[in-house]
């Protein structure tokens, strides 16, 4: 049997930290001497405390190290693995996204443009014939699941569609999740419903706000925001309906994202 400081020193463990380990109910010491109520560890115990260390560096909390010693065995291990790298990588995109942010916010403010003005454009919009798949989705990284998916499905029963297609949001706010979308391809001639696809007209806009972004889709928010800057500034206009949106360059066409130019749709009335 190893007293604490002895199996601190043989297992690289510092004595603090058994004893937590101990607090918490992972490590419970092999047993207490009773004349001197000392904490004595086995050698036996080396192995579980290496599991409590292995699970502890991958950022597993107590909780989760608990229930892992409780059901340990390989399949269970393998899946509890399995989420927790699936959590790391979420948490790496998210870092990667503000690094990003951070990046566009230096450069802005070396070309003292923190706020990014674009031009608002009035236009009408006709009715087009299209062939269209509307579904409610995650969230609007989605989107281009759903044109992938049109696209196959074109290709597969030859159906020729044009390549100025669109976008429609059908819901009248932002959501974070669960959001309807429809894509939209203008076709030639109509033909007949292929659940989930079908073939309709969509509605005219006689009053459609037309912005063009340039460069990453993060760009978007901020033609969103000078949109709002100009409803703000043209009070004679209320947003209504469905607004749209036109990727006229983007992944499938152009090799780096500052080349993309996306176009933000919103419909108008005149009050």
């Amino acid at each position: 049997m190893f007293k604490i400081g002895e199996f601190s020193k043989l297992t690289q463990v510092s004595i603090r930290m058994l004893r937590y380990y101990d607090e918490t109910g992972l490590l419970k010491p092999a047993e207490i001497d009773k004349l001197t109520s000392y904490r004595l560890y086995s050698a036996n115990q080396i192995s579980l405390l290496n599991k409590i260390l292995f699970l502890r560096d991958l950022g597993f909390s107590v909780s989760e190290i608990g229930l892992a010693l409780d059901r340990w065995n390989d399949g269970f291990i393998t899946n509890l693995l399995d989420n927790k790298r699936l959590d790391i990588e979420n948490t790496i995109k998210s870092a990667q996204d503000k690094l990003s942010k951070i990046e566009l916010a230096k450069r802005d403010i070396r070309q003292e443009k923190i706020a990014i003005h674009y031009n608002v454009s009035i236009k009408s919009i006709p009715s087009y014939q299209v062939f269209s798949l509307r579904r409610i989705v995650s969230d609007y990284y989605a989107e281009g699941l759903l044109w992938k998916e049109m696209s196959a499905f074109a290709n597969e029963n030859d159906i020729p569609i044009s390549d100025n297609t669109f976008t429609i949001y059908h819901d009248t706010d932002y959501r974070e999740k669960n959001v309807d979308i429809e894509v939209c391809a203008p076709v030639a001639r109509m033909g007949k419903d292929m659940n989930p696809f079908t073939y309709r007209n969509t509605e005219p806009v006689p009053i459609m706000a037309c912005t063009m972004v340039c460069g990453p889709f993060e760009n978007i928010a901020g033609a969103y925001l000078s949109l709002a800057e100009w409803l703000g500034e043209h009070s004679q206009y209320r947003m209504t309906g469905q607004s749209r949106q036109i990727v006229h360059r983007g992944p499938w066409n152009e090799e780096t994202p500052d080349k993309y130019l996306t176009e933000i749709q919103i419909p108008l009335i005149k009050i």
